[in-house]
C-alpha cells in the first residue's frame, strides 16, 4: 500500500492538532509527498501505508527540517 491510497476527502478535513484549538481555519495542511506539513506551525506530519499519523510528537519530530530535506519515506 502506498500514500496515494490516502481519500482525498480525509486529507480536506485533517488539521494540525496542535493548532486547531486556535479555531477551524488554524492548523490546515499541505501535502508534500509522505507529509503533511502545517501551515501555521510547520509541524511535518508522516503519512505511513497510507495513514496519516497525526500525534503531534510526530509532528515535533521534523518540525525544523526543511521540507526538501524531509525522507522521502516516513519513517
Amino acid at each position: 500500500m502506498n500514500d496515494k491510497t490516502v481519500d482525498p476527502r480525509l486529507l480536506e478535513m485533517l488539521r494540525c492538532p496542535a493548532c486547531v484549538r486556535s479555531g477551524p481555519q488554524a492548523g490546515l495542511l499541505d501535502r508534500h509527498g509522505n507529509w503533511l506539513v502545517c501551515r501555521d506551525c510547520s509541524r511535518k506530519y508522516p503519512i505511513r501505508d497510507g495513514i496519516p499519523v497525526m500525534l503531534i510528537e510526530e509532528g515535533d519530530k521534523y518540525k525544523a527540517t526543511a521540507i526538501q530535506d524531509l525522507p522521502a519515506t516516513a519513517q
